[in-house]
């Protein structure tokens, strides 16, 4: 695991998109378009309303594990220390459950962070923390071992 000192902008894009909307998460690597789904409105409310007032702007990338997910959204690694642990912050708030067998996380995927089940079983979200999944790449046979 290691740190990317990632500035997070998020910023509500206009793409003229018809039922879903976008919004703009830039870094000093570049700029991701994300889009966010209607079927979890309880999610992309609250993304695109934190994402409005600023709520994002100059936060960092706190967690990294690789091949597996990025994750940002902690207010409190604005003013972080270098040696400071991170992952607790938030809005004072979580957002209900939107679990839908349709959307899983495959690479590139947003999603809202969460503690785990036996700390959290209604599986509420985190307010503000994300992580997007960086997944790996299958081969058609290791995909074959997979099936039932």
């Amino acid at each position: 695991m290691f740190l990317i000192s990632a500035v997070i902008i998020l910023t509500a894009c206009n793409q003229n998109t018809t039922s879903e909307d976008m919004i703009l998460i830039s870094t000093e690597y570049g700029d991701m378009k994300v889009k966010l789904y209607d079927e979890t409105p309880l999610h992309k409310e609250n993304m695109l309303k934190l994402t409005d007032e600023g709520f994002y702007n100059d936060l960092l990338f706190h967690r990294v594990i690789d091949g597996f997910m990025i994750q940002g959204g902690d207010p409190e690694s604005k003013t972080a220390t270098p040696d400071q642990n991170l992952g607790n912050g938030g809005p004072g708030y979580q957002v209900d459950a939107e679990i839908l067998p349709g959307l899983y996380h495959k690479k590139g995927v947003i999603a809202a962070a969460r503690t785990s089940d036996n700390m959290n079983p209604e599986r509420k979200s985190s307010g503000s923390q994300f992580y997007i999944a960086q997944g790996k790449v299958y081969t058609n046979e290791e995909l074959d071992n997979f099936e039932l």
